[in-house]
């Protein structure tokens, strides 16, 4: 069982005590009835791993928690058989003690095209809706946040987030959480500086209701922080694929970069930007030891890489920022 305690704690010295008004029974109806059928044996990974002090932690340029140094050949190898029980590791890479959980994604380097343009994140309260196994927490945590927690209802990507906790030093780890929650399990806080969400809109049936669940964890003044596909194309433009779009079957709307501007100006924000396009690159989503299934090369178009493989424009990604109103 897990105990949010802590946290609960943490939330009322941070100024969120108002969320403990729902959370815990939340969480309650999480551990009582909606628990992975796995999540005991990934727990029991978890458990097996050995006990280690890091020497050092950098989660400010990279994750990378101890020194290889601070484990022998045995513990390294525990740390590797185990953690690979928890495959796929999609979102990192994490080093571990001189482990490296190359994943499938170089989310480094999602970080390195937004981190210029958001808001210092200093002292900030930060909430990260669809977060994946939490590599982004550790950098924003690193960049100053106060406190940083992630919501994903994917409950082996909490797994690997615990996996790296328990492993970060208490004063850090302390501030930074993890909830196996969708954004629909959130009451409208009104209360983080920043909500980032990188990854989500397009896996949304609704894409204007879950902006509008977005802003309402914001506090006024607060800012958004979001990275989602697009296509080329004016404010009216928007792909909505058949059956799958790159061999995804949750992919819903696909919108242009002007439009999705468009439908942030009609809710409300301001100071709406677009501040990077970047079409992904075989090298930034790929196939590796840590993530054994099919990736981006097998999505595209083999003698077209423009296209996917159902004839669709290939992943393009957009970051837009914009802030909500005072």
């Amino acid at each position: 069982m897990y105990d949010f305690t802590p946290f609960y704690a943490r939330l009322t010295e941070s100024g969120l005590g108002h969320w403990l008004e729902t959370l815990p029974a939340r969480m309650r109806h999480w551990q009582q009835h909606q628990q992975h059928g796995e999540l005991k044996k990934w727990q029991r990974s978890i458990a097996q791993l050995p006990r280690l002090t890091p020497s050092s932690v950098d989660i400010s340029s990279q994750v990378r928690i101890g020194e290889a140094s601070d484990a022998n050949d045995g513990e390294k190898a525990r740390i590797q058989g185990l953690l690979s029980q928890l495959m796929p590791w999609r979102k990192g890479p994490f080093d571990l003690f001189g482990v490296h959980i190359d994943t499938e994604w170089r989310s480094d380097w999602k970080w390195d095209r937004v981190f210029p343009h958001i808001s210092d994140l200093s002292g900030r309260r930060v909430l990260d809706i669809g977060c994946g196994s939490g590599y982004h927490l550790w950098r924003m945590k690193g960049a100053g946040a106060d406190l940083v927690v992630g919501i994903d209802p994917t409950q082996l990507f909490m797994t690997q987030f615990q996996a790296i906790k328990q492993y970060v030093p208490a004063d850090t780890a302390r501030d930074v959480e993890l909830l196996p929650l969708g954004i629909e399990d959130m009451q409208p806080l009104q209360a983080f500086d920043t909500v980032f969400t990188m990854g989500v809109l397009y896996h949304r049936r609704s894409p204007i209701d879950f902006l509008q669940q977005c802003l309402d964890q914001l506090k006024p003044g607060g800012e958004l922080v979001l990275e989602t596909l697009v296509i080329d194309g004016d404010e009216q433009r928007v792909l909505v694929p058949g059956e799958r779009y790159a061999q995804m079957g949750n992919v819903w709307f696909i919108p242009s970069t002007k439009a999705l501007c468009h439908w942030l100006e009609r809710l409300g924000m301001q100071n709406i930007r677009v501040v990077d396009e970047n079409v992904t690159s075989l090298e930034e989503q790929r196939q590796t030891e840590w993530m054994q299934g099919q990736s981006l090369a097998d999505f595209l178009d083999p003698s077209d890489r423009s296209l996917t493989v159902e004839g669709y424009p290939a992943p393009k990604r957009a970051v837009v920022i914009a802030t909500k109103p005072r």
